[in-house]
């Protein structure tokens, strides 16, 4: 079964936007198998965005994620992760397709409520950077014949 990493960032937990976007998770039929609410501190940021070191917009990329607690999860599900993808939205929430959690809920590009990995292996990276193997859970749901 494949995970991802996705995270509520500082602009959508300052909104109290986590239950609603963990529901519209949940209601697609994706399971939830680790989540917690956490600060990042400026290491933890750049190792995240190591990409992005260098770049121009680096420095407010890094301001903007550690200033203010996070939701980080880890979701779990056939295709989850281009699933997540599709249910976040493109990036710029003005050219995100109605109905994605971005449309819905962001209005900047740079505070756009919520990041998701990209591909397998950014996934594995970012659930090991964020959880620890004890917490995150294996489970079975009665719904998941269904889903």
């Amino acid at each position: 079964m494949e995970q991802t990493y996705v995270m509520v960032k500082p602009d959508g937990v300052e909104r109290g936007l986590i239950g609603e976007i963990v529901a519209k998770i949940e209601k697609k039929g994706i399971k939830l198998v680790a989540g917690k609410l956490i600060q990042i501190d400026r290491k933890l940021a750049e190792q995240h965005y190591a990409e992005h070191i260098g770049k121009p917009f680096f420095e407010d990329l890094i301001g903007f994620i550690t200033s203010g607690p996070v939701f980080a999860m880890v979701l779990e599900g056939d295709d989850v992760i281009k699933i997540a993808r599709r249910m976040m939205g493109k990036t710029n929430p003005l050219e995100a397709d109605a109905g994605t959690i971005r449309a819905e809920y962001a209005v900047h590009t740079n505070r756009n409520v919520i990041h998701g990995s990209d591909s397998p292996e950014s996934a594995k990276r970012e659930i090991q950077l964020f959880f620890e193997p004890h917490e995150i859970l294996s489970y079975e749901k009665a719904v998941d014949i269904w889903v």
